[in-house]
């Protein structure tokens, strides 16, 4: 099956080949790898090998007769788009559950395959207890089908970690260790799986170089209630200096060696996140007589609360980066009115130059998103995917992208008019701008989630009749993910209450399939509001973005008083900010962009 690239339709029959050997009537294929991660390695992309969807969130089912996609909301237009209906069959990922439509599908007495270190523990047992309920058994299997049929899949890339000085982190990796620690004891635990990369990053204070765009260190640890830590890991990751660097307490084994290891652990109380962490760990642990205890990850909120020093390294970023987008803003006017419309692709490649030559630049924080005309309905669309479209007169060309800085993470979305797109168009993206600027003006009391304040960045487009498919705000890490939980803004239920030192994106969008999409974006970090105003202590959202919104793309008949204050204050702080780290022709834009309403 190697030395020719295979058809979609081959693959499915040679992954058939090897299910009916097996005497399975289905298999599982996530967009996954061992680390449950939103970004994956390449020759870990199973699920786009097997069907060809490139997107950061799917699954597919994989029958003998049949197979079908599960993709979110974000991603509705992009499958069509990539997948042949004639061979997969297109359902919601939340709407349509997975275990259901295989209980539907499949007779009494099936059998569903699944790769348990691709699947979360809580993933495992629900979806075993659905198809158990219709006669149906899902079996683990770690000899993933997938991987036994791809035979020229990327080879894999294993590059020595970062050791980040305390100068950024702000935290020696002791004294993390020492205080996640006593949050083990506090739950009654002896040691807590720290599952997730970027949590296993942040405690030891290194960075991974595998993959730029999430620079964290591939690996999983167990952490003592003592402090002390074993980390699971390639040795080729670890740098020469890493002893030192993370100090004593931290003992070094190969993942290789974890079934063994976890031998250790058992009859003692291990914390274990059910729906974060492999199945494959859990139930290894559970085998070997350790006793779980549910819960989240104990680095996760930890985590999220950035320090001073984190603080203001990413203010620095947000800097450096608004020179680059500002920079690539003003070259791009004055392409479009030369007449040279560029293809999404050397867009991209141009604001990629622009950030490279800012100090501490690593690489971008996630790809970018450079859509034109009717390619901006697609969110998370990516011009690598198919021949890029070159930019059209009369039209919106929306931007989604960000940096990876050693003291700071990125991320941006602006909407460009090429030319003039129209009446509809302005009257749309002022309901979104007004929605972006209620939440961004929020105040609220200690203990409000995320989903209680997003409402507010929905309000204008449900007085209209419209709306998005996607969340409002996600938690961004520091030279982490862009992607951090625990918090986010979002009608999706969220438990987890903002605190100060959070930072979370403000992006309501509107996307009109065929035709354009749009969104507005920036960073911001929760912090307390210290006027006294009132009886009750408050929070308030500090924006942390520096680039100006195009005003060009206004409807100024829709906003209020308020409203207009509010843009015509961000654009001065903009400019007092930014201007003096630009020069000719680019500070002369943003002069005339951040001019008052």
């Amino acid at each position: 099956m190697g030395g020719c690239a295979l058809t979609t339709e081959e693959r499915l029959a040679a992954v058939r080949h090897l299910m009916e050997q097996s005497a399975y009537d289905a298999l599982v294929v996530p967009r996954a790898d061992e680390y449950l991660g939103e970004y994956i390695p390449a020759h870990k992309e199973r699920l786009r090998w097997i069907s060809g969807f490139t997107g950061s969130a799917g699954v597919a089912l994989v029958l003998r007769d049949r197979a079908a996609l599960f993709v979110d909301g974000r991603y509705t237009a992009q499958v069509r788009s990539q997948v042949p209906a004639e061979l997969f069959a297109y359902h919601h990922l939340v709407d349509d559950p997975q275990a259901q439509w295989l209980a539907a599908n499949l007779p009494r007495g099936a059998r569903v395959a699944c790769d348990p270190r691709l699947h979360s523990l809580h993933w495992y047992r629900e979806t075993a207890d659905v198809l158990g309920a219709a006669g149906i058994e899902l079996v683990a299997d770690t000899d993933n089908l997938v991987d036994r049929c791809w035979r020229d899949a990327p080879p894999e890339v294993c590059m020595p970690a970062l050791l980040l000085d305390e100068a950024f982190s702000g935290e020696c990796s002791g004294d993390k260790r020492r205080r996640i620690a006593a949050l083990v004891t506090a739950r009654g635990c002896d040691a807590a799986l720290i599952f997730a990369p970027d949590s296993v990053s942040w405690l030891l204070n290194i960075r991974g170089t595998d993959m730029p765009q999430l620079p964290v260190v591939q690996s999983f640890a167990m952490l003592e209630d003592t402090g002390e830590l074993t980390l699971f890991v390639d040795s080729r990751r670890l740098p020469e200096g890493f002893e030192a660097h993370v100090g004593q307490g931290v003992r070094v084994l190969s993942e290789a060696d974890a079934s063994g290891a976890l031998g250790a652990y058992a009859n003692r109380r291990v914390l274990a996140d059910s729906r974060n962490a492999s199945a494959w760990i859990q139930l290894e642990l559970t085998r070997l007589d350790a006793a779980l205890v549910d819960g989240e990850d104990p680095v996760q909120l930890v985590k999220a609360c950035k320090n001073a020093v984190e603080l203001a390294g990413t203010r620095n970023a947000h800097c450096r980066d608004a020179v680059a987008e500002i920079r690539f803003l003003a070259w791009l006017d004055a392409e479009v009115a030369a007449g040279r419309l560029h293809d999404e692709a050397e867009l991209s490649d141009r604001l990629l130059s622009l950030r490279q030559q800012g100090e501490q630049f690593h690489a971008v924080s996630f790809s970018t998103i450079s859509a034109a005309g009717a390619n901006a309905a697609m969110c998370h669309y990516n011009h690598l995917d198919a021949v890029p479209a070159h930019l059209c007169i009369d039209s919106v060309y929306l931007l989604d992208s960000g940096g990876q800085y050693t003291d700071g993470t990125t991320d941006i979305t602006r909407t460009v008019p090429i030319g003039d797109p129209g009446p509809e168009v302005r009257r749309l993206f002022t309901l979104v701008l007004k929605g972006h600027i209620a939440l961004a003006r929020a105040r609220f009391p200690h203990g409000t989630t995320g989903t209680q304040l997003d409402a507010l960045a929905r309000q204008f487009l449900w007085r209209e009749g419209y709306d998005y498919d996607h969340g409002t705000g996600h938690g961004v890490g520091v030279f982490l993910s862009v992607h951090e939980g625990p918090q986010r803004i979002s009608r999706v239920y969220n438990s987890v209450a903002l605190r100060p030192g959070m930072i979370v994106s403000n992006e309501p969008g509107y996307y009109r399939v065929g035709a354009f999409g749009m969104r507005c974006e920036n960073l911001q970090v929760v912090r307390e509001c210290g006027d006294g105003i009132g009886e009750t202590a408050m929070l308030e959202f500090e924006t942390l973005t520096l680039v100006p919104f195009d005003t060009r793309l206004l409807d100024r008949t829709l906003m209020d008083a308020v409203e207009i204050d509010w843009l015509n204050r961000y654009h001065q702080r903009v400019s007092e900010t930014i201007g003096p780290l630009l020069q000719g022709a680019d500070k002369s834009w943003l002069n005339r962009a951040t001019r008052p309403l």
